[in-house]
């Protein structure tokens, strides 16, 4: 782990919630006999009522805050996937509807709505989960801004529905679920977690005791070996996404569950190139591996594990429906043409959104690094492959 780079310093304001944060963090640590999990580090950083990254008051998305996400880069990306999102809709017929998780600044659910209501395929309902206050009043002011007449569609839920019948979304959500760090060495099995050492936080390790963790990391030991890390490897396992995943099985009853993040099927995400893990921290737009520093004010993330998803999925009785790159599933559900939609010879309005649509899918941008996947129940049978998947599955790299 290297320090971060210099990087802007932070507000007073911020200053005192991250040392609350830290205090509170470091009590726990000594409550807990001087050890705890990274799982648990990262989730009290991230989501500590009201001193955790999430759960404070910071801006986090777009130029002011420390991140951008596809939605806020273009709205042809919330058009773009508006096309999936309507033939999901079809197939579930009358009644159904959306429900996106963690949705940010809400530019996600405006493009999508708006695009949807000029397709005539409005969903009954738009439902959206979200953890953070904050989060969710800046969403529900940028509905009634820019299409109050379709805000009233939109309800905001604190808890996952008994059922669902429709398209459940979570663009960047699981990326930010904690983890819990694992180190293969030499025979043994350890967990890497958190200790106190004055005012800092510090590495410490202790063997991996029997449970779900253990289990999970034994699955992956003989691929591990044999990529040649007789000596040291160490990574993330999500057990937090596999419970995400099992949980949304048991709501959706008819639909599609569409995932977006960045990631990888597991035999490239437990390659001996990354034999430190997948871990990243992001602040003002600088990106570093410190989650120690300024904990509160930073966001700490690691890549999606597909595999795992996949098999989550399909043990929760889903069905995996098309893996596949973020450009090849919005050159398939039709990103070019609705850029075509803008005139190439009115260069203002065009160059822009040209510029944006090579963010999205271009290899060395997030074209090849985010993945797109579609998990179902009893929508498919005999129809055609969910349209964003029509060409460039992956899902032989599960």
């Amino acid at each position: 782990m290297q320090p971060p780079p210099p990087l802007p310093a932070p507000g007073e304001a911020a200053l005192e919630q991250c040392y609350a944060l830290r205090e509170l963090i470091h009590m726990e640590i000594s409550a807990a006999g001087g050890w705890i999990s990274f799982e648990r580090y990262m989730k009290l950083a991230l989501y500590a009522p009201g001193r955790g990254y999430y759960s404070g008051g910071a801006a986090k998305f777009g130029q002011e805050g420390d991140f951008v996400t596809a939605p806020e880069i273009s709205p042809l990306f919330g058009r773009t996937v508006a096309h999936q999102a309507r033939q999901i809709l079809e197939w579930t017929g009358d009644g159904s509807g959306i429900l996106e998780f963690g949705a940010g600044t809400g530019k996600l659910a405006l493009d999508l709505l708006v695009e949807l209501e000029k397709l005539g395929r409005l969903p009954q309902q738009y439902f959206i989960l979200e953890v953070s206050a904050e989060l969710q009043q800046r969403q529900r002011q940028l509905l009634v801004q820019f299409a109050p007449h379709l805000a009233a569609r939109v309800q905001w839920l604190k808890h996952l529905p008994e059922r669902f019948d429709g398209l459940i979304l979570a663009n960047e959500v699981m990326d930010a679920m904690p983890v819990h760090l694992v180190v293969w060495r030499d025979n043994e099995l350890l967990e890497r977690g958190v200790s106190s050492a004055g005012n800092e936080f510090i590495w410490s390790e202790r063997p991996l005791a029997e449970g779900a963790l253990f289990e999970a990391a034994r699955e992956l030991t003989d691929g591990i070996r044999s990529g040649g890390n007789e000596r040291e490897y160490v990574s993330e396992i999500c057990l937090e996404v596999r419970g995400f995943i099992a949980s949304l099985g048991k709501v959706l009853q008819r639909g599609a569950i569409l995932l977006i993040d960045y990631g990888f099927g597991g035999d490239e995400y437990y390659h001996p190139q990354r034999r430190q893990g997948t871990l990243m921290c992001h602040y003002r737009h600088h990106a570093h591996d410190n989650p120690f520093y300024l904990p509160g004010l930073q966001d700490i993330t690691s890549h999606v594990d597909f595999s795992a998803v996949a098999s989550s999925g399909i043990e929760a009785g889903l069905e995996l429906l098309g893996y596949t790159t973020q450009a090849h599933f919005l050159i398939n559900c039709g990103i070019t043409e609705i850029l075509a939609e803008t005139p190439a010879e009115e260069a203002k309005d065009y160059l822009p959104l040209a510029n944006q649509v090579q963010k999205l899918v271009s290899p060395a941008e997030m074209g090849e690094l985010f993945k797109i996947m579609i998990l179902g129940r009893g929508i498919h049978g005999n129809r055609p492959s969910p349209v964003g998947f029509t060409g460039g599955d992956k899902s032989r790299l599960l």
